[in-house]
């Protein structure tokens, strides 16, 4: 099973997601924080499941819609990690923009 490690930057993702839940009312927004983390914790198994994305990295799509979310990572293969570098939420991250 591989290591997952998030960068400090994604705790300051979490905060801004929260901050975004709560400004709109969203009913348990710490559920939804719960969602993203075990969507994540898929890559312990499976490290390359994200779609390739630039410079090495890969994007995991997590949910959908109102519920969607991707996670910027890094997998290194030579110690079995995968980095967390980011969290956003799909629109923020140019998905369903047409």
């Amino acid at each position: 099973m591989s290591r997952i490690e998030l960068a400090p930057e994604v705790g300051e993702d979490f905060d801004r997601i929260l901050d975004h839940l709560e400004q709109y009312q969203v009913e348990n927004p710490v559920a939804r924080i719960h969602e993203i983390v075990a969507a994540i914790g898929v890559l312990e198994t499976n490290p390359l499941i994200g779609r390739p994305a630039e410079s090495g990295k890969r994007e995991l799509v997590i949910g959908r819609r109102s519920h969607g979310y991707v996670a910027l990572y890094r997998y290194v293969a030579e110690i079995d990690t995968v980095f967390v570098l980011a969290i956003r939420a799909q629109r923020e991250a140019g998905f369903g923009q047409e």
